[in-house]
């Protein structure tokens, strides 16, 4: 799988070093040229001196056999305007967009970008609200509200801790994305033994969501 990230800032940076891990062909633009030393010393060629909101550096870069496209720039309307020229001019499946004012959500949906993730929206949400032990946070729907990504944390008393991935006997459309230890992302591989302190990230049919939440309880 080709993945290309538009952003090397933390986000960017971390999402690449993890992806890199699993051994994922992987491409970083960064046009900020004293960030772009510090990534290329820790990372290697695979981060490009680019601005993603550039046709010409999407060429150089690869967009047309692109199958993911990640936009996790500090400005909104860049990672839209990236976003976009994935989707419409290079036909890339799947386009990812952080974006950092939650205001600016309805736009990226209205234009197509249902895949977005906006960390302000997601404290806000868990400020808002009495987060329990092994809990189902919803972060993000999907195709109206048909599909959720949710995140859910494991304590010590959940009947999940010291089982493997593959032990776990998930609703039928439900997937386990990653799993979150140590504030790291891993690939949720199915030989890995859950532990007290970890997050999972889920994707979960909506009616099925409750059906999830009791695996974990």
């Amino acid at each position: 799988m080709y993945v290309i990230i538009v952003g090397g800032g933390n986000v960017g940076y971390y999402l690449t070093r993890e992806l890199l891990g699993q051994d994922y062909e992987v491409v970083l633009l960064e046009k900020d040229k004293r960030r772009l030393t510090y990534l290329q010393t820790e990372l290697g060629d695979v981060v490009l001196p680019a601005d993603g909101c550039e046709v010409r550096y999407l060429e150089e870069a690869g967009f047309g056999r692109a199958d993911v496209v990640v936009a996790v720039t500090g400005e909104d309307e860049d990672n839209l305007v990236i976003c976009q020229m994935a989707k419409k001019l290079y036909n890339v499946k799947r386009v990812l967009a952080r974006v950092n004012d939650p205001a600016n959500e309805q736009f990226f949906q209205k234009l197509g970008i249902q895949t977005t993730v906006n960390s302000t929206r997601i404290i806000y949400n868990l400020i808002g609200q009495t987060i329990e032990s092994d809990a189902v946070v919803p972060l993000v729907a999907l195709q109206q509200g048909e599909y959720e990504i949710v995140e859910i944390s494991i304590s010590e008393k959940s009947p999940v801790v010291g089982h493997t991935l593959m032990q776990l006997n998930l609703p039928p459309q439900a997937l386990i994305m990653a799993v979150l230890r140590g504030g790291e992302p891993r690939i949720p591989a199915g030989a890995i033994n859950l532990e007290d302190g970890d997050r999972l990230i889920a994707l979960v049919r909506s009616e099925e969501e409750e059906a999830l939440a009791a695996v974990f309880a």
